[in-house]
């Protein structure tokens, strides 16, 4: 049966992936991009079932807009594929105000938007699914990305959240957690100017092994191939999708890892309470 994507990031990457074979298996596409002009080649091959809308993820009235089109324009959405950000590369102290400002507003801020503006259509039209493409780093962090971390690791507690609240209303979320990717996504990191005082540190040493000859495994399309199988799934969605050994063996260590010193702070944390003895006094 066809369905009905919202996939915002079409221009690029996975967004552009998915909004192809959507198009190819015979699914409807509402895309958003910076420009209505986005998707020339496709919209030319698909224009009965492609339809771009302008949407900056910066300006959360520019998302509302967006969202409310493209629900105007179509019966219903099946699957919102919350899916464009970018990444921001270079030590916490090294970044300026804008940097920061521009990413959070980007990856944290505009997602939180998008969302927001969807729940009351997916509500009215009596549910819907929705994928939102996080990454390994919103579940482990590595030095030098740390603002990047900070609005994965945040989209990932407000979605966790919002699940809870939606599931009566049988809207289901997963987060998409991919790990690197032939995407293009490290050619278009934004940078911060390197400080002389971070040479020779983990940061400066993830800068480097990002200009030599890192082998990434990750392949797009079988990555794309996940989202769009889960989306077709019948029954509940899981809570997160990894995709990339890479990743797998990097949220495992860090979960384990988590885990075992969580355990080993088990005394310490009960006897933060009262005692039974002590709370029948109060």
């Amino acid at each position: 049966m066809e369905k009905i994507w919202l996939i915002t990031g079409v221009s690029s990457g996975l967004g552009r992936l998915l909004a192809e074979k959507a198009l190819t298996r015979g699914d409807r596409v509402v895309g958003t991009s910076r420009s209505e002009n986005a998707l020339a080649d496709l919209r030319s091959r698909y224009p009965e079932r492609l339809g771009i809308v302008a949407m900056d993820l910066k300006d959360q009235s520019s998302v509302r807009a967006a969202v409310d089109r493209a629900f105007a324009a179509s019966a219903r959405i099946d699957i919102i594929v919350s899916n464009a950000g970018y990444g921001l590369f270079g030590a916490a102290e090294e970044a300026d105000d804008v940097q920061v400002r521009d990413i959070i507003d980007t990856n944290l801020i505009g997602s939180i938007t998008l969302i927001q503006a969807a729940l009351p259509h997916l509500r009215n039209q009596g549910g819907g699914r929705i994928l939102q493409v996080s990454s390994e780093g919103g579940q482990i962090a590595y030095p030098a990305f740390s603002l990047y971390h900070a609005t994965k690791w945040g989209i990932e507690g407000f979605v966790e959240s919002v699940a809870q609240e939606t599931a009566p209303f049988k809207i289901e979320f997963t987060l998409v957690e991919p790990g690197p990717a032939r995407t293009g996504f490290g050619g278009n990191l934004a940078r911060t100017e390197p400080l002389a005082a971070y040479e020779g540190t983990p940061a400066d040493q993830i800068r480097e092994a990002l200009g030599s000859s890192w082998v990434i495994k990750g392949d797009p399309d079988r990555m794309t191939d996940a989202m769009i199988r889960l989306a077709d799934q019948d029954g509940p969605l899981p809570k997160r999708l990894v995709l990339g050994a890479e990743a797998y063996a990097g949220i495992r260590r860090a979960l384990v890892g988590r885990i075992e010193e969580l355990d080993r702070q088990k005394d310490i944390a009960v006897a933060a309470d009262f005692t039974e003895e002590e709370l029948a006094r109060l």
